[in-house]
């Protein structure tokens, strides 16, 4: 699936299975809910804390899934075109990093 279907897909089932979209307000904080329960669960598998019962469940894909949807519903409100966006953020990284991480003795060892 192409990030524009997906944005088209998200704002169809939202304007027929969810009703309307959450204010731009409420959609931020719902992502930032997400990222948090894909955090719990990236620090409890590759992280040092161990996993709660209630946590076990947990799906890492599913959550991810979840942290793009609300992402996705944040641009189609907002009028942003994901697929142009990500193409214009290639271009930037590609000119202001074009040799800063081969240059990082960071990333070297």
């Amino acid at each position: 699936m192409e990030i524009r279907e997906a944005q088209q897909q998200v704002d169809h089932w939202i304007k027929t299975v969810g009703v309307r979209y959450f204010s731009e307000l409420t959609n931020m904080a719902i992502l930032t809910e997400e990222v948090g329960e894909l955090a719990r669960i990236m620090a409890r598998k590759y992280g040092d804390q161990s996993f709660k019962e209630s946590d076990k469940q947990k799906d890492l894909a599913d959550e991810m899934a979840d942290v793009l949807w609300v992402l996705i519903c944040m641009a189609n409100q907002t009028g942003v075109d994901l697929t142009e966006a990500l193409h214009k953020n290639f271009e930037k990284k590609n000119i202001r990093d074009a040799t800063r991480h081969q240059e990082n003795e960071k990333l070297k060892k």
